[in-house]
């Protein structure tokens, strides 16, 4: 099936890691009801849920060359990027005296450096329109260590925050905005084994998507930084 560009042209293009499922399959399919075109970087591409028009790309957050491919892939498609959702993520559980450096290495490379080298790569696409988004996938562990086992796993997401932080004041004077998405438990594979937390009592992630697609439609002068979700009751610092 070929693909006319010129009868895409005027459908924002969001690029989306972490769209296989969860928050980050939430926000695509959000999205793509809104009349957004979605490229959905995955591994398996062969369990992509995705149709055209929307593309699906191998990415592999551990290879760059795969990042720098699906970037390319997109604007060659669609010619345009004008927001990036960076989803993915893992968390591997253990205090800092359990942890080992391979592990927090792995974190750092899946949660950190593969969004900041995604956000680079993107970049010159999302200034030419001139209110490029960029989402970043943090949690309330990038504002708070709730346990000793979530501590690594903490200093990653912390670092999440922070690089949320250092796009916007990169990209203001371009039009690009950054928000960093801080949930608590959400109904996911991630927080299926808590103790004592049904899914049901848990935010669900058509609700983060939701306050997501809204904030993407903001002007740059009405800047959302920070989106905070908990469904318990403590302190939102």
């Amino acid at each position: 099936m070929t693909t006319d560009r010129s009868a895409l042209s005027s459908k924002r293009v969001a690029l989306i890691s972490g769209a296989s499922r969860g928050i980050g399959k939430s926000i695509a399919e959000r999205l793509a009801a809104e009349g957004w075109l979605i490229s959905a970087g995955m591994r398996d591409v062969n369990t992509s849920w995705l149709s055209a028009p929307h593309l699906t790309c191998p990415f592999d957050a551990v290879d760059p060359a795969s990042e720098t491919a699906w970037v390319a892939r997109t604007m060659e498609l669609f010619g345009r990027i004008d927001a990036v959702i960076l989803s993915a993520g893992i968390m591997i559980p253990g205090s800092i005296l359990e942890t080992e450096d391979a592990d927090l290495e792995r974190m750092f490379q899946i949660n950190v450096r593969s969004p900041t080298r995604l956000v680079k790569t993107a970049w010159s696409a999302l200034a030419a329109g001139g209110r490029g988004r960029v989402v970043l996938l943090s949690s309330m562990s990038g504002k708070r260590v709730k346990s000793a086992r979530s501590g690594p796993y903490a200093i990653t997401k912390f670092a999440v925050t922070g690089l949320a932080a250092a796009i916007r004041r990169t990209g203001w004077n371009d039009g690009i905005r950054s928000i960093v998405v801080c949930p608590s438990f959400v109904a996911t594979d991630m927080t299926s084994n808590v103790d004592g937390w049904a899914p049901e009592e848990m935010t669900q992630p058509v609700d983060i998507a939701a306050m997501i697609a809204a904030t993407l439609d903001l002007p740059n002068a009405a800047s959302v930084s920070e989106l905070c979700f908990t469904c318990q009751d403590e302190d939102m610092v």
